[in-house]
């Protein structure tokens, strides 16, 4: 399904835990699988810096990663608003509020508990899946 709704991005740079050379999928030297950490949250690391949002709780997110950083300091496209496509770590339906997951992919959070990050518009994801998801980066 699409949607008339711009997706709002900035570039900043990739630190080492988004740096993932995934090459060119079926060839030689190329990671298996290919994703790196695309669609995954991300938090401010340093000046005009990002990396993988790595605990569930404390860390102030910033976004979603929408490409595949290669290499320490090249541009991480990172999503701040709209809608976007997320990695769940575990099954999510539609109308769950979301939160960074300890690996930087979504997990369901609990309303009125936890700070959501965005809420699943998808009818279903499940764990490893791709949910499409609106952002309410704070």
């Amino acid at each position: 399904m699409a949607y008339e709704e711009s997706l709002k991005s900035v570039s900043l740079d990739a630190d080492s835990s988004l740096a993932t050379y995934t090459g060119v999928p079926n060839q030689p030297g190329s990671a298996t699988p290919n994703s790196g950490h695309q669609y995954k949250f991300v938090k401010v690391t340093g000046r005009h810096q990002v990396g993988l949002a790595t605990a569930a709780t404390n860390e102030v997110v910033v976004g979603v990663l929408q490409n595949k950083p290669q290499v320490t300091g090249q541009a991480a496209t990172v999503a701040i608003s709209g809608i976007t496509l997320v990695r769940a770590s575990v099954a999510l339906a539609a109308g769950d509020i979301v939160k960074a997951a300890a690996d930087g992919r979504a997990a369901k959070g609990t309303p009125g508990t936890d700070v959501g990050i965005g809420v699943v518009i998808t009818p279903a994801a499940a764990a490893d899946q791709l949910a499409t998801v609106l952002l309410r980066v704070n």
